[in-house]
């Protein structure tokens, strides 16, 4: 079994081809990051739907100019198998991050979020399945562990979906799982828990909880929680969820063709949240003493989601390096950069 330090160790000696899918997005761009630093090959896909040219730019300025020289990008659709067989050409290990992501918006507009996550998912298996790809690790979520009231989440125990992205994650399994046993094929499923980190999107009505408050308290605008704060997830830092998928994709035969809870195996409430955000931008020169303003509860959402981590920490010898507060810290500066906003004084 290699730990993900050696891992690295490993990639720099023995350069491979990678696709990412969703590579302008927050979890693309960073994987993006991480492999061209440790000088891969890297082709990504992207339609620009949810990722931004500004991720690309970004990571451009954080690399050398010949480890940016061994990416390419084809602008593409994963809903269009053309696209799908194009970007899967010569390539060797697979990340597949395009989705429609936000448990709001599949309750918008389902049929969307079926095309790209279940249309768009099967292309990619085709796709990767004719290419005779190494192996194909893909963003699964925990929302598939729907109204199952069961904590900590155990990835053989899941309840029935409570929306249609839920819908379309747990599909996304099954067909994995098909190919896996019909033609032989290699994946792995990630089921994220609440990634956040450098360069997720605070904007727009679908935006995630820890940038979107960030931005609120960085702006000194009102913050809202959905129901009483005392709904809970377990936060993931973005390092983590980088590190558990090299692992995965160059994982042993015993540990592939399964599902792995991503995340740190702690609890933080709504509640809980908003002081650490408070303090992380105190602890940056940014105040905001204004009380957050309760609403009801969001459909589709669950009450709480803890994972257990064991299968992941045994099989692929995944180990978290940031809990909920460090990871909360490293990515702050981020944000207050990002948002070109200086200290001002505390919201009233």
């Amino acid at each position: 079994m290699t730990t993900y330090t050696e891992l690295q160790s490993t990639l720099r000696a023995q350069p491979a081809t990678w696709l990412i899918t969703g590579v302008a997005g927050f979890i693309g761009s960073n994987l993006l990051e991480t492999l061209l630093k440790l000088d891969q090959q890297v082709i990504g896909l992207d339609n620009f739907a949810t990722g931004h040219q500004r991720n690309l730019d970004e990571v451009q300025t954080l690399v050398s100019v010949e480890q940016w020289a061994r990416f390419r990008f084809i602008r593409g659709d994963i809903r269009n198998l053309d696209d799908c067989r194009q970007a899967c050409t010569g390539v060797e290990y697979i990340l597949h991050q395009a989705a429609l992501g936000s448990v709001p918006r599949s309750l918008a507009d389902p049929i969307a979020t079926n095309a790209t996550n279940i249309d768009g998912f099967l292309n990619m298996l085709v796709a990767a399945r004719d290419a005779e790809v190494k192996s194909f690790t893909y963003a699964a979520s925990s929302s598939t562990y729907g109204d199952h009231p069961g904590l900590p989440k155990v990835e053989d125990t899941i309840g029935k979906p409570l929306s249609p992205y839920a819908v379309t994650k747990y599909v996304n399994e099954l067909y994995a799982d098909v190919f896996a046993r019909c033609y032989g094929f290699k994946a792995v499923g990630l089921r994220y828990f609440n990634v956040f980190g450098p360069r997720q999107d605070p904007d727009g009505a679908y935006a995630a909880v820890i940038p979107k408050w960030t931005a609120a308290m960085i702006k000194g605008d009102a913050l809202h929680i959905n129901g009483d704060g005392e709904t809970s997830r377990d936060f993931c830092f973005i390092s983590n969820a980088v590190q558990a998928n090299l692992l995965a994709a160059t994982a042993t035969a015993e540990a592939t063709n399964q599902v792995y809870n991503v995340a740190v195996g702690g609890r933080t409430s709504l509640n809980q949240l908003f002081g650490a955000l408070r303090e992380a931008l105190g602890a940056n020169g940014i105040g905001y003493t204004a009380k957050p303003i309760y609403r009801d509860f969001r459909a589709g959402d669950v009450r709480h989601s803890q994972a257990d981590i064991g299968k992941a920490a045994h099989l692929l010898h995944y180990a978290p390096t940031h809990d909920i507060i460090s990871g909360i810290h490293a990515a702050m500066p981020w944000y207050i950069k990002f948002l070109s906003i200086t200290a001002k004084p505390s919201a009233a």
